[in-house]
């Protein structure tokens, strides 16, 4: 009895539903239309920029285009899978500099905000993404179409070096991609890389997120209601773990449902990628407003 009272209480395939969950730690507006109109909305004040820029960077596997996908589909209220995503692959699935934008009403036009998808960080040297890479990438120095290198950074020679970027080839929000079902969460390695990101960011002034992915999958009490998201002490203490390794604020740590299995839409699932991408949009118009 002691040895299984002394696991996890909400860890993967682990001890039973009953007393997994707690009061609500945070509040969120489940199945309203107030975020989604917000960013159905949104325009940014600076005319020097036509859309938001936000990188999403993180360890291999963490959901990145899984998310790129999900933010589609609550917009255009239909599955979307634009951007190619593995759920097998124990290597990054993405390997060029990709930037995707989300159609709005029509054929040629779009929503004020597009996502870069990089490859993933893997945690011994030579392997994942070159953190100088994205250190480069979030001063608008990388094109569309180049492919990563593990063991070196990009020349100033490639022909996918952006010598001179303007304003909105430059990164304006930063966004690490977490996946919530790894049973270690980050290994030191990946945590080093990432911490030198983070403060590559601090340096140029960029507004840093967390987007937690996968929490179903953490979580069988999430898995059962993704609305027990909020009163889970599992995925509590892994946004509080991510803030100690990483040192994010733990109200810009966001845990999300990716759309996966599903073939439609779900209010619940939306809501909490509403929230994250409210967030990350407030942050972008913070950022290009001071400049």
């Amino acid at each position: 009895m002691g040895e299984e009272q002394s696991k996890p209480a909400c860890a993967p395939d682990h001890a039973p539903a009953s007393g997994t969950l707690m009061e609500e730690w945070r509040k969120i507006r489940w199945g309203q239309k107030e975020d989604l109109q917000f960013v159905k909305d949104y325009q940014p004040y600076n005319k020097e920029v036509k859309e938001l820029r936000v990188l999403l960077y993180g360890p291999i596997g963490s959901g990145k285009s899984s998310f790129i996908n999900s933010v589609d589909t609550v917009l255009q209220g239909r599955i979307a899978l634009r951007a190619q995503a593995d759920a097998v692959s124990a290597k990054s699935f993405t390997t060029k500099h990709q930037t995707y934008k989300i159609n709005k009403e029509g054929p040629g036009t779009f929503y004020p905000f597009v996502f870069t998808d990089i490859m993933g960080i893997e945690g011994p040297d030579k392997r994942g993404v070159c953190v100088d890479d994205i250190k480069l990438d979030m001063k608008g120095h990388i094109k569309d179409g180049y492919m990563f290198n593990p063991c070196s950074e990009i020349s100033e020679d490639d022909q996918y070096y952006n010598k001179n970027p303007i304003l909105e080839e430059k990164v304006q929000v930063l966004v690490c991609i977490i996946d919530a079902s790894s049973s270690s969460i980050l290994d030191d390695e990946s945590i080093r890389k990432m911490r030198q990101v983070r403060l590559a960011a601090r340096d140029l002034g960029i507004p840093q997120l967390v987007v937690l992915t996968k929490i179903d999958v953490a979580c069988k009490e999430v898995q059962s209601d993704v609305k027990n998201v909020y009163k889970s002490n599992y995925i509590k203490k892994m946004i509080e773990k991510i803030s100690v390794d990483l040192g994010f604020p733990l109200n810009c740590i966001f845990p999300v449902k990716n759309y996966a299995s599903e073939n439609e839409t779900n209010d619940d699932i939306d809501s909490l990628i509403l929230s994250a991408m409210k967030q990350i949009i407030n942050s972008g118009e913070d950022f290009v407003n001071q400049l």
